[in-house]
């Protein structure tokens, strides 16, 4: 079972793990220290499965549209659809704080997450040329124009 928690300072040694173990470009522990001190637009989650963080996510709330900034799942725990449950919990979250769109980034070879989102119901939008500055991959912009719509339970 997963659960999910706000997170906090007590969860960034497993987060820099994730980080390094899931991106080429991981940020630093100093950005989420920033992010969970400071930055008011920012809300993330931790996704606790067996007693460990299996994965982070969170975005930034910019007046009524949620900016996804990073999701990422611990290799150990990939696979057991921890990410599909971190990504509903965030538009949830997103809704909760008047959020009706949401939008994010991901590289063209990320299959995985593109048919994630594409399930969820994100859209490709457009593409930022060069944006990734490890490998200049491009980055595909998705959207989900309607977050009420995509989390309304199907009959």
């Amino acid at each position: 079972m997963v659960t999910f928690q706000p997170l906090s300072i007590e969860h960034l040694d497993a987060i820099e793990e994730i980080e390094k173990k899931s991106f080429p470009t991981p940020w630093p522990r100093q950005t989420f220290e920033f992010e969970i001190l400071y930055n008011d637009l920012a809300h993330y989650l931790v996704a606790v499965c067996e007693g460990r963080v299996a994965g982070y996510g969170g975005f930034w709330m910019v007046l009524d549209e949620a900016h996804v900034t990073n999701v990422a799942v611990h290799p150990t725990f990939r696979g057991r659809k921890i990410g599909r449950a971190l990504m509903v919990a965030l538009m949830q979250r997103a809704v909760a704080l008047g959020a009706d769109r949401m939008t994010l980034e991901v590289r063209p070879s990320n299959t995985i997450a593109r048919n994630l989102y594409t399930s969820l119901g994100f859209s490709e939008t457009y593409r930022r040329r060069g944006y990734y500055q490890d490998n200049n991959e491009d980055a595909i912009v998705m959207w989900n124009n309607c977050l009420t719509r995509t989390l309304k339970p199907r009959a």
